[in-house]
């Protein structure tokens, strides 16, 4: 994510309570891998990473705002399965995983970059590990770039990025709706659980 960290505060000010998100115990129910270590890609508050290290996991777990990682280093410091470090999607090094988790975040991968990352994604991911996250659709409010830099894609285009996977669940989402810090904004996402395949 490339926004000021000031931008973020309302934000993390409502999630740092918020439970984990379904979709990333779905996702943890269909891995068929045994290295038990997963990637929690703009990790923000936490809420994913604090899950999947209560269930044995180890979490590697990044987010590009200053203010996020300092609330994530004092969150789980007395964790020793968990590692905390300020990258993007750009800087972060991959390393094998049975999980990625990429909720909300890949809206703000760099779009010039979007293909060598997604590489780095999808060559990460062990046979028969699991990636979870969303992606920004053209119709959403913020996909020209004025609130922030955004990698705003087709369903088509999101769909090609699955050719080495099992796609579990797709849904797409494109209608008014409010974020968690309460601001009215059209919404255009696409939802993925996908395994990649062996």
């Amino acid at each position: 994510m490339n926004q000021q960290s000031d931008s973020w505060t309302p934000y993390y000010q409502k999630t740092l309570e918020k439970p984990h998100h379904p979709r990333t115990e779905k996702a943890l129910g269909y891995a068929e891998t045994n290295a038990r270590r997963a990637i929690d890609c703009g990790c923000g508050t936490g809420a994913d990473t604090y899950f999947l290290a209560s269930q044995g996991f180890e979490v590697l777990a990044f987010d590009n705002t200053e203010e996020a990682i300092e609330l994530c280093i004092k969150r789980f410091k007395h964790q020793p399965n968990v590692r905390i470090s300020q990258a993007s999607f750009e800087s972060f090094d991959f390393p094998p995983t049975d999980l990625v988790i990429a909720n909300a975040s890949l809206f703000f991968a760099d779009p010039q970059c979007f293909k060598q990352t997604w590489q780095k994604i999808e060559n990460s991911l062990l046979p028969g590990g699991v990636f979870t996250g969303d992606f920004m659709g053209p119709n959403d409010s913020w996909a020209d770039g004025m609130f922030a830099r955004t990698c705003p894609l087709t369903k088509t285009e999101v769909l090609a990025l699955f050719k080495q996977f099992e796609v579990l669940e797709f849904n797409e989402r494109d209608e008014t709706g409010q974020t968690v810090a309460g601001i009215q904004k059209q919404w255009h996402t696409y939802s993925v659980i996908a395994k990649k395949l062996a």
